[in-house]
């Protein structure tokens, strides 16, 4: 009989095409990924990857397994969900999945509100800018700018954020427009709304200075390195000036499982984030 653990390992792989971004959901680093692969296929007596210098690549058995696992790994977070959803007292961890400087801001300095009122319930928050998946188990609540479109969810806009071009005094004082330099995300946000806007502004003038965590692109942009999209109120942190009277209006979703929608823990968690950005931004 194979582990199934390393099903799971292998499910995550091949959903997410490479070692290092199997790795990245898992909190391993890849050659465990590898190595759980590879303790797979002896189990199973089959060969599931081609394994490239660069890539690994599933053969047409691993594709089928693939697809196996994938369901198999759908329901057991479904057993999960529907366990933790018959629990009906205020006690127990909800993980949170929300962008780091969003938590730093708007939720964080209110836990100890939140503990007064439900000193049983335990946040495990995971500061990540990727989209958790939650039909995946990889958090109970997300807190994301943009609308989650993943199956299975319920939904809601709790605030709306504003985001303009920053920049030092110095450097707009200094720095002729058409020799502006940009600060952006690195290519796992390549896609986002602001980022976008940012490489319409841009226009070919070059992007100098890139990170995945918007705080060290604000820092960036306070010793002068270039021109930085950020949100008002992580701008408001540093003597940053806006270039300009534009604007951008980004919506923060909060979303949960409907499985989970009405466990008594998780719907304290999310009245308390809703009521968050209630008190902070609306």
């Amino acid at each position: 009989m194979f582990d199934w653990e390393d099903l799971h390992y292998f499910s995550v792989f091949a959903e997410r095409k490479s070692l290092s971004a199997a790795a990245r959901v898992l909190s391993v680093d890849h050659a465990t990924v590898a190595r759980r692969i590879a303790a797979l296929e002896r189990a199973l007596a089959l060969k599931l990857v081609d394994r490239r210098p660069r890539a690994y690549n599933l053969t047409i058995d691993g594709e089928q397994i693939a697809a196996l696992g994938q369901r198999m790994t759908e329901d057991a977070f479904a057993v999960m969900r529907l366990a933790k959803a018959g629990q009906q007292t205020l006690a127990g961890e909800v993980s949170i999945s929300i962008a780091p400087s969003i938590a730093a801001w708007f939720v964080v300095p209110y836990l100890g509100r939140l503990r007064a009122q439900y000193p049983a319930i335990h946040i495990h928050l995971i500061a990540e800018t990727r989209m958790a998946s939650l039909p995946h188990g990889e958090a109970d609540v997300i807190v994301r700018l943009g609308r989650p479109t993943d199956d299975g969810l319920v939904a809601r806009k709790i605030a709306t954020l504003p985001f303009s071009f920053y920049a030092t005094a110095d450097y707009l004082a200094t720095v002729a427009a058409d020799d502006y330099t940009f600060i952006a995300f690195d290519e796992s946000l390549d896609s986002s709304a602001q980022y976008q806007w940012l490489y319409a502004r841009a226009a070919g003038r070059p992007i100098v200075f890139r990170s995945n965590n918007i705080d060290i692109q604000r820092i960036a942009a306070a010793a002068g390195v270039g021109v930085v999209v950020l949100p008002h109120f992580l701008a408001a942190q540093s003597d940053l000036q806006r270039l300009d009277d534009a604007e951008m209006l980004r919506e923060v979703w909060l979303a949960v499982h409907h499985d989970l929608r009405h466990t008594p823990v998780v719907r304290a968690v999310l009245d308390f984030l809703s009521g968050c950005f209630s008190e902070t931004v609306n």
